[in-house]
């Protein structure tokens, strides 16, 4: 194994570590906050495209739709929460995603869907597709399901109103 081969595997370990250290702080966080709440909730810690994933699971989903809110506005929060609370402990800005109840898998589903389409459309047509403002977190899923589909995208707008165009090829 050459230096360079050894250096790039000691990175990947050390971020792969880094990695897992985000998810059992944002866990033990997630853990207190249920506590309080008095919540009944099981957490999932994985590491998923260079960042740490973690899931609030539960048999009663009731109880954890109250950690989603609307259209997933108390899940955003509590990730941005959960993010600082990983900064406070490590002092490095964390990329973490939570998700509660699967509620960002089913919509990562949904969104990917969108954006197959909105490229079928784009290539059909030959026009640009805007779509919806949408979160930077939908956004995201968004491009990758374009550029999965051979186009690309773009974001334009200004936050909250920030949108999807997809172009032509």
């Amino acid at each position: 194994m050459t230096e360079g081969t050894t250096t790039t595997a000691a990175e990947g370990s050390d971020t792969l570590t880094r990695l897992e250290q985000e998810g059992e702080i944002a866990a033990d966080y997630l853990e207190g906050l249920l506590d309080i709440a008095d919540l009944d909730g099981d957490i999932d810690m994985d590491v998923e495209a260079d960042r740490a994933a973690v899931s609030i699971i539960s048999d009663s989903a009731r109880d954890l739709q109250k950690l989603v809110g609307r259209e997933g506005e108390v899940l955003e929060a509590l990730q941005e929460l959960t993010r600082l609370a990983v900064h406070r402990e490590t002092g490095d800005r964390s990329r973490l995603m939570l998700d509660i109840g699967g509620f960002r898998a089913k919509k990562r589903e949904v969104l990917a869907a969108l954006g197959a389409k909105a490229a079928d459309e784009v290539k059909s047509s030959g026009e640009p597709v805007r779509l919806e403002p949408m979160t930077p977190f939908e956004r995201k899923v968004v491009h990758d399901a374009v550029a999965a589909a051979g186009l690309r995208s773009e974001s334009e707008g200004e936050e909250p109103q920030r949108f999807v165009v997809v172009l032509p090829a």
